[in-house]
């Protein structure tokens, strides 16, 4: 039988039928959960927390392309960006909701595919989909995910907190989801050219894995509240390094010292920059698609942080009037370019 024979057109179950199937293996987790999918509207109850609401949009030709990004993945990829923005709160994700709209060149089966990389995301990080919309595209596929948390109110970390000299911190490595792509888009322009040819992606597994099935840094609230660490600003590294300093910078009405020499990058991530003529620090300012968190702590943290292996000082926070720079390997001030990250573009 072939497989276009095992194919089920959306049109045969309708909306209605097509939700059942999606979610019908939907188990509720947390106690804030009071009511699920189901009802008009999810119910939940957070007694003495506050709660933290984040959503994205994700869109077939901007954010991803089907040539090379399968489905599981790009399913739970929607996720984790969505709780990533949760986590930069100092906050832990709890519910989510999902609304797909679909053009008729999808079928059921590959539906079915897409939430099966929701659910695992659900199921990794603790989270329960409590409800969402499906509706019919004529262009492709559009996802929105919206992200519901809770955190403590004296714990709850915003963009605006950062003071002169506080310390600019990263977590993990930068540049190797931007450096993926460049990949993965140039192994789709040789299929383009020769369908034959096999795409050479060997040896780079982990850059391809930060591109297509990037990791929310779930572990960092519970690291940060252990080493009795309130950040005073934080956000998730989403467009690029340089355009999230800008965020905070703007937010907070500080100035910023950027070194070069320590922000931090995977030996994979060089490799590729190296092998498309790209600066690797390029590739970490103004790639994206990172998720790691950027957070600011006051200077008497440093003992706290200096030998953590989570966490890399990269700079520190000075006077709005000194500006954002990076200091080069050189010791050169530049003044810092947000670039902006253009999503599923190369």
């Amino acid at each position: 039988m072939s497989k276009e024979r095992n194919q089920t057109s959306v049109s045969e179950l309708g909306e209605f039928g097509l939700i059942d199937r999606l979610t019908k293996d939907v188990e509720i987790k947390n106690e804030s959960t009071v009511e699920g999918i189901g009802d008009d509207a999810a119910v939940l109850d957070y007694k003495d927390k506050q709660v933290v609401v984040s959503t994205d949009l994700l869109t077939e030709g901007i954010h991803f392309n089907l040539m090379y990004v399968p489905l599981k993945h790009l399913g739970y990829k929607a996720v984790v960006v969505n709780i990533s923005d949760i986590y930069a709160m100092n906050a832990i994700p709890k519910q989510i909701t999902v609304s797909i709209a679909v053009s008729g060149k999808f079928s059921v089966e590959a539906l079915d595919e897409l939430y099966a990389g929701i659910h695992l995301a659900c199921e990794k990080y603790n989270v329960d989909l409590v409800g969402g919309d499906t509706t019919s595209s004529l262009t492709g596929l559009v996802i929105s995910v919206t992200a519901i948390g809770e955190g403590e109110k004296n714990t709850i970390v915003k963009r605006s907190g950062a003071k002169p000299t506080d310390l600019l911190c990263v977590t993990g490595d930068l540049g190797g989801a931007y450096m993926g792509l460049q990949l993965l888009e140039r192994e789709n322009e040789v299929f383009k050219v020769n369908p034959n040819m096999q795409p050479q992606l060997a040896g780079y597994d982990y850059i391809l894995e930060r591109q297509l099935k990037p990791e929310a840094r779930q572990d960092v609230p519970a690291i940060l509240k252990k080493l009795g660490i309130v950040p005073t600003s934080m956000i998730d590294i989403s467009d690029g390094l340089s355009s999230e300093i800008m965020h905070l910078c703007k937010n907070s009405g500080v100035g910023c010292s950027l070194f070069e020499e320590k922000v931090p990058m995977d030996n994979q991530t060089k490799q590729m920059a190296e092998e498309f003529s790209i600066n690797p620090i390029v590739a970490a300012l103004n790639g994206g698609e990172d998720y790691e968190l950027l957070f600011t702590i006051s200077l008497d943290d440093y003992e706290k942080v200096k030998n953590d292996p989570d966490f890399t000082i990269i700079g520190h926070m000075t006077e709005a009037t000194e500006g954002i720079n990076l200091i080069t390997n050189a010791g050169s001030a530049i003044p810092l370019e947000a670039q902006g990250w253009n999503h599923g573009k190369s």
